[in-house]
């Protein structure tokens, strides 16, 4: 029998059934939902690191693949998330989707992704997103916009055409996770809770107290 929320925008839904054995394919079912059901970008997720004291941060960033490997988001490797990635390699990540009254949160290690990888992103980015990819150095302290927008216009002479190398400092990141929970609205506040962990080449699924 298929549980189903009673409240909010999603009154009268049927629930994914909690022991489905793929965690990705779910995710994935609902990351279409989420798209189709709000014009805000679905991909969207925070990403909470911590340095090597123990030290968290977070910051939203954009998943761009999600797989059997794992979780992908491409970023400046100087970054303060890049700095704590390279002192302490494990993340969690949070999806949240207000259209669904969903939220999926993820929690794994993290590797960096092969080269090859973040070139193949990198080329099917827009141009000025390339741009700003070679101008900023992210989380450095900034002047003035001044500083930033002479920093682009440098990287436009320096790179006329349309073929714009990635930057060696730019590239992508892995969570390969380790525990993945699902979070649905309920009636009273009695939210459904599905977590999958990480059991050797499977996954194992129970349901969570709200």
């Amino acid at each position: 029998m298929k549980s189903r929320a009673s409240n909010g925008k999603n009154a009268g839904m049927p629930l994914p059934p909690s022991a489905a054995p793929d965690p990705i394919a779910r995710f994935r079912d609902a990351l279409a939902r989420a798209a189709a059901a709000s014009p805000h970008d679905a991909t969207a997720a925070a990403l909470a690191t911590a340095d090597a004291h123990g030290a968290p941060s977070v910051r939203m960033v954009l998943v761009k693949s999600a797989d059997a490997r794992g979780f992908a988001f491409f970023t400046n490797r100087e970054s303060r998330k890049a700095r704590d990635l390279a002192a302490n390699p494990r993340a969690a990540l949070c999806f949240h989707w207000p259209a669904l009254e969903e939220q999926v949160r993820v929690e794994g290690a993290v590797t960096p992704l092969p080269d090859a990888e973040a070139d193949a992103y990198f080329r099917s980015r827009p141009r000025e997103s390339r741009l700003g990819a070679w101008a900023s150095r992210q989380s450095a302290p900034l002047g003035d916009r001044a500083e930033l927008e002479a920093a682009v216009r440098a990287v436009e002479a320096r790179f006329p055409g349309d073929d714009l190398p990635r930057p060696p400092f730019w590239g992508g990141y892995l969570v390969a996770p380790e525990r993945i929970e699902f979070w649905r609205s309920g009636p009273g506040r009695l939210h459904h809770r599905t977590v999958y962990v990480r059991r050797g080449d499977g996954w194992e699924v129970g349901a969570l107290q709200p």
